[in-house]
């Protein structure tokens, strides 16, 4: 049996010698996704989306590529396996999919470093006041450090990071050796070996009166949605920040700018959003205290390589056991 697998065309350059050496063999073809509709292939057995396929997509706004590419997935009945290059697999397509009984895999861990770094670097940047100060160089203004809000040492504060995957426990690891007390929200309070606090996500409440720093980097799912609104902040300190690197419907939207406009959070680093991309109108856009990014924390050079990694492995299992690995935790 012809094992067809679908690929972006640039992916399928790339990938053509690797994917033969893990066949050892076995008949199959690599089937080209054209970036426009109205070229579907209708006998695909297995999907690998590529982060050059979503491209400029988003969960709300689909671009023709990847919908060209979707098309292909639909039209395939045999369809058994698609593989994604992202962490999270909340795009509507996905339950459609598993609704028909294809297995879809995600590629965890692929820019965990990243995106990490990222957050890291939207701390230190709100903790440093590098929003006033980068302002100020727009405006050729030589500004003094007396006139700035009060710099505070990191040294003793406290992280409350939601979610305690890779990105949480790198994040956590580079936290503590900047001196910063972590507590860890995730899905169950089972104690942690180190020590650290943790609290299930229905018990954030109780810590985030701690918490100078409100770091997100929890999947999206039916406990998340919406886990950090008023009654969050409302709990929180003043002078606390939040860094959202998660999903943008973690955090009720509206209850955060109102935080930030009424001065109830000090400041904000954003890269993902209710809808995207962020309408042009936000006020999330012009907030001095609030630092947004195009939801591309996880971008580097090194992605592709570790999602192709993933995509070997798995695809390996596939064939001993007619099964993509499991995700991961």
């Amino acid at each position: 049996m012809t094992i067809r697998i679908l690929l972006s065309r640039s992916t399928a350059e790339r990938m053509r010698g690797p994917i033969a050496e893990v066949m050892s063999g076995r008949p199959h073809e690599l089937r080209v996704a054209e970036p426009t509709l109205g070229h579907a292939h209708g006998d695909i057995d297995i999907g690998f989306i590529s982060r050059d396929v979503t491209g400029a997509s988003t969960k709300h706004v689909v671009t023709e590529p990847l919908q060209a590419f979707y098309e292909s997935l639909r039209a395939s009945p045999n369809l058994r396996w698609v593989h994604v290059h992202s962490a999270g697999l909340d795009r509507p397509i996905f339950p459609e999919l598993q609704g028909r009984g294809v297995q879809v895999t995600p590629s965890p861990g692929a820019n965990s470093e990243p995106v990490m770094q990222t957050a890291l670097a939207g701390l230190l940047a709100l903790a440093r006041q590098f929003p006033a100060l980068m302002a100020a160089q727009r405006e050729n203004v030589w500004i003094k450090a007396t006139e700035l809000p009060p710099l505070r040492d990191l040294t003793g504060q406290t992280a409350v990071i939601v979610g305690w995957g890779n990105i949480g426990q790198r994040l956590g690891a580079a936290l503590r050796l900047l001196g910063l007390k972590v507590v860890v929200v995730r899905s169950s309070a089972t104690a942690m070996a180190d020590g650290m606090r943790s609290v299930a996500y229905e018990d954030i409440h109780a810590v985030l009166p701690q918490a100078n720093w409100l770091i997100l980097a929890c999947p999206l799912t039916d406990r998340t949605r919406a886990l950090i609104g008023a009654r969050a902040f409302d709990a929180m300190p003043r002078n606390a920040y939040l860094v959202n690197v998660a999903r943008g419907e973690v955090v009720a939207q509206s209850d955060l700018i109102d935080a930030l406009q009424t001065g109830r959070l000090a400041g904000a680093y954003l890269d993902v959003y209710e809808h995207e991309p962020l309408d042009a109108g936000s006020p999330l856009w012009r907030m001095p205290n609030v630092i947004a990014t195009p939801h591309m924390a996880g971008h580097s050079d090194g992605n592709a390589a570790r999602v192709d990694g993933i995509f070997l492995a798995n695809l390996r299992s596939w064939l001993d056991q007619h099964a993509p690995l499991a995700p991961g935790a």
